[in-house]
């Protein structure tokens, strides 16, 4: 089985690639990162999903089995030509390959939780739209699979969110944590597992992938500044948002996930019990 993983050197991608690359159930790895590799790997090319032609070229040449769609972007000048039109391009590519798509709680409104895979996305903000049309272009694929997931963490690395904070706080910024958004924060490592083996595994759809566990963007921020021993936090606040710019109750119905897979995804507090900061 030949596997293709694009966007190697993103954070996700950061633990999914070294899991693959020690798992034995490939036969050939190779992932794509954009400008650095820090994972520096023989395994790892430049791409730039914006390219069809790019992106045509690598995957005709690879012949993947599997591919697995993790690139993303939550900036505004590129936002819609890297997740849209770079999902277009690998599915345009992808021919027989099962292709696995990395999407997102964000595609819902948060009004009208828990939300199964049935619900018809309803997004608010950019970033969810642009992936709402993602997932309507992989849908034609045969052999797809769409995984709607949450806040991504890990606790060998630092997510992008709690350096931003951390960064902040320590500059003496005000960082203003919502006390009224929930999420099923997710361990990067329980879900690297599940996207692996989904792509051994004969399902295809969309599938809910999150942590057992409910928390507010507060109470998870916390968690991980607390884990990371961050400080000072002078400038923290406690605060509510209003809902229009990102949607407020994002619980996902998971019982799919529960039937379909063998891989666990545990809590937010599960995961620090089991891995104490050193």
């Amino acid at each position: 089985m030949r596997l293709l993983i694009t966007g190697g050197s993103s954070y996700l991608g950061q633990h999914l690639t070294p899991m693959a690359l020690a798992a034995a159930d490939f036969s050939e790895i190779r992932y794509t990162y954009f400008q650095n590799d820090p994972l520096n790997h023989p395994a790892g090319a430049r791409l730039d999903v914006r390219q069809p032609t790019a992106v045509a070229h690598c995957i005709q040449a690879f012949q993947p089995d599997v591919i697995i769609h993790t690139i993303g972007s939550n900036r505004g000048d590129d936002l819609e030509s890297i997740i849209v039109n770079g999902t277009e391009n690998v599915m345009q590519a992808a021919g027989r390959a099962r292709l696995i798509h990395l999407s997102t709680d964000c595609v819902f409104d948060g009004k009208t939780p828990p939300y199964p895979e049935t619900a018809a996305p309803t997004p608010i903000n950019a970033y969810g739209r642009a992936k709402a049309q993602a997932e309507t272009i992989v849908h034609p694929h045969p052999n797809h699979v769409i995984i709607r997931t949450s806040l991504i963490y890990s606790l060998t690395q630092m997510d992008h969110g709690t350096r931003w904070m951390t960064q902040a706080l320590r500059a003496g910024k005000p960082v203003t944590l919502f006390d009224n958004q929930i999420r099923q924060p997710v361990w990067a490592e329980s879900l690297s597992r599940s996207i692996l083996e989904l792509a051994r595994h004969d399902f295809s759809g969309i599938l809910h992938i999150a942590g057992a566990q409910l928390m507010t963007r507060s109470q998870f921020a916390l968690k991980m500044l607390d884990w990371w021993q961050a400080a000072p936090r002078d400038t923290l606040q406690i605060g509510q948002a209003d809902g229009t710019q990102w949607p407020l109750d994002l619980t996902l119905d998971l019982s799919r996930a529960a039937a379909v897979l063998a891989t666990n995804n545990p809590g937010v507090d599960t995961v620090i019990r089991q891995h104490p900061p050193e």
